[in-house]
This record gives structure tokens, C-alpha cells and sequence, in this order.
């Protein structure tokens, strides 16, 4: 704990109770994990986050206008997306996983390092709208994540991993699905149906593939769990901000 991190801190009991903050303080103390085998491999667990590896895309109140949102304009986002990727493919890079970077999954940011990426508004307008008044406006992305079209090549595959924490939650609007493409969380294997979304906690052991003949694209959206508290996120971001300055990655 840095004084910046233990002032925030402060502040935050300060503003919102003493007992605010409890779960973030208890993440932090390794003895008091309790996490499930499948999660062996994220660096955060925090506690009293229910551990169920897929959700029910519009079983929580919260997220389910943001769910609604993006299947309402799927056709006019995968028109666009498919416009760009013909004509602009110079605005997709490789997806540079905490792990790896890949050649073969290729990725269009629509928010990153905390912010809109302003110029997918001209790129994929559609899906930055609903983006921005359905999930950055409302406070619902995790502003330490991102959004971003996620384009798997032929091919292409996703080795097993937990990513970094349980305390976000994963969207997926299924964009574009060929044939032979799928995803597995915690064992069970699911596949997209265009035009719809998933939800998953990818602090559970997961991988995707594609063996089609073409290219597979969702749009990725990173929410906060909707099991944490308003508090819990505030004193989640400075802390992670924090390590993250520490490290010499802010």
C-alpha cells in the first residue's frame, strides 16, 4: 500500500462508510482469496463476487440496457464494420494480449486507457454511439479495460487463460460468425449466435477459436461485475492505477 493508495482509500470510507471498502482491502491480502481452481491463473479474486462463469446476458439490471442496445443495431454495426475492414484496415492492429501479441486477431479500439478512441467515431459510428451513451456515459465499461471489435483470422486460435481479475465482466456481441468458431469458459463450450450477446468472467479459465473460412468478429466490451459496488469500483481504479504508474505502464 503507497500513501496515494492509502489516501484514496481514506477518502473513499470517508465519503461512503467505513465498511465501504472491505472487499477491495481483503483482495489484497492473499491469505483471504477464496477463488475456484478455474480462476488459479487470475492475479485478483475479489471476494463475495459470485463464481459462475457464464451470465445470463440480460439477467442483471444494470447491464441489460447496454445488452439491449447493441443487439437493437447489430445490422447497422456489422455494416459498418465490415465497410472498414475493407476500406480501413489500417485502423485494425494486432491484439496485444497481456500474454501475447497476435498476427491473427486483429483488433479495432473503440475505448482504451480510459477513454473514447475518438476516431472510431468516423470508422464504426454505430457501435461508438451506442457505446458511449449506453456504457461509458452510464459508468458501466471498467475505465481500466477497454471495447474493441475483435477479429479472429481463419485459423486462428486463443490458448487457455484467466485474464487478470473478477471484478469486470465480459461482453460479447456476436458480429459476424462464420462457421466452426467457438468459445469455452470454465469447461463449457458455447458458441455465438450472430446478432446476440454473451457474458461471461474471464477470471475463469477460458479459449476461443476459429475454424471457419473467414474471419469471426465481436465487439468486446468490458463492464464492471455488476456484483461490485460504486466504492469498491472508485477504490479498484485508483488502486490499479496506482500499480500500474508503479510499473511504468500508466
Amino acid at each position: 500500500m503507497t500513501p496515494e493508495i492509502e489516501n484514496a482509500f481514506a477518502a473513499i470510507r470517508d465519503l461512503y462508510g467505513s465498511e465501504s471498502i472491505v472487499r477491495v482491502e481483503e483482495m489484497l491480502e492473499a491469505k483471504t482469496q477464496q477463488r475456484h481452481p478455474l480462476q488459479k491463473g487470475a492475479k485478483w479474486v475479489m471476494p463475495g463476487i459470485s463464481q459462475q462463469p457464464w451470465h445470463d446476458p440480460y439477467g442483471h439490471p444494470e447491464l441489460s440496457p447496454v445488452v439491449h442496445a447493441l443487439e437493437s443495431q447489430h445490422a447497422s454495426i456489422k455494416a459498418e464494420l465490415e465497410t472498414a475492414w475493407k476500406a480501413r484496415r489500417n485502423a485494425f492492429s494486432d491484439y496485444e494480449h497481456y500474454l501475447t501479441r497476435q498476427q491473427d486477431w486483429q483488433a479495432l479500439y473503440l475505448f482504451r486507457k480510459g477513454a473514447l478512441v475518438e476516431e472510431s467515431a468516423d470508422t464504426v459510428p454505430t457501435a461508438f454511439k451506442v457505446l458511449k451513451e449506453h456504457a461509458v456515459d452510464t459508468e458501466k465499461i471498467c475505465p481500466l479495460l477497454e471495447c474493441h471489435f475483435s477479429t479472429l483470422l481463419p485459423g486462428a486460435a486463443i490458448a487457455p487463460h484467466c485474464d487478470l481479475w473478477n471484478f469486470s465482466i465480459n461482453l460479447h456481441l456476436a458480429v459476424d460468425i462464420p462457421e466452426g468458431c467457438g468459445i469455452t469458459v470454465a469447461g463449457e463450450t458455447r458458441s455465438w449466435e450472430e446478432g446476440k450477446c454473451l457474458l461471461f468472467d474471464y477470471s475463469f479459465e477460458h479459449e476461443a477459436w476459429n475454424r471457419g473460412s473467414r474471419p469471426r468478429t465481436c465487439l468486446l466490451v468490458d463492464l464492471w461485475h455488476p456484483d461490485t459496488t460504486v466504492p469498491e469500483r472508485a477504490a479498484l481504479v485508483a488502486l490499479i492505477t496506482e500499480i500500474r504508474t508503479l510499473m511504468g505502464e500508466a
